[in-house]
């Protein structure tokens, strides 16, 4: 009870209230029990559904960053590429020595735009992988959010079979439990 004589709460915490203060019988304690179960293995599902998000989030960021960073190498590869075309003009339009300094020019640029064109391949690759792992980390937390749905399902149903004392409805908990675990294990193992 809070402290201003006021108190809520909800049907499946008075069952479990009742259960506490007055015992009871059989299938209400083993229906609490699996509760608290079924809670305990939800909010750990929860806790890595979260996980794997922020996993992609991240690994999106770096393929963002790694992009950002191959579009500056082409940005450098193609400057370079205007210098080269410049100084094979300039190698038309001069003789003599000036036209030798051009020729060494557009060698020098040549050689430093094979260099730029690896470095920027490079981090386009690293852009695919990272994005490639948080494809991969997005379908884990599609597994983990499914798994912790099901399994508030299974926690739904429980209540409502406690209240209803219906039996059979324990199948609805079971099975939507089951699947719950199935879609978690999934999730664990990548899948």
């Amino acid at each position: 009870m809070s402290g201003h004589g006021f108190h809520v709460h909800g049907p499946h915490d008075h069952e479990v209230e009742h259960v506490a203060h007055h015992g009871g019988d059989n299938f209400t304690s083993r229906v609490a029990v699996l509760t608290a179960v079924i809670s305990t293995i939800g909010a750990i599902f929860g806790y890595m559904g979260g996980h794997s998000q922020n996993a992609a989030l991240l690994y999106k960021n770096e393929a963002a960053i790694q992009k950002t960073a191959a579009s500056n190498q082409w940005n450098y590869y193609q400057a370079k590429s205007n210098k080269q075309n410049l100084a094979e003009l300039s190698i038309t339009l001069t003789s003599g020595e000036t036209r030798e300094k051009y020729v060494q020019e557009v060698d020098r640029y040549k050689k430093e735009k094979q260099d730029i064109k690896a470095d920027a391949e490079k981090l386009e690759a690293v852009a695919k992988a990272a994005d490639n792992k948080s494809e991969l980390e997005m379908h884990v937390h599609e597994r983990w959010a499914l798994a912790t749905t099901l399994l508030q399902v299974a926690i739904a149903l429980s209540a409502i079979a406690l209240l209803t004392r219906k039996r059979w409805m324990l199948f609805g908990v079971y099975g939507s439990t089951a699947l719950g675990l199935a879609a978690g294990i999934a999730g664990y193992l990548h899948l």
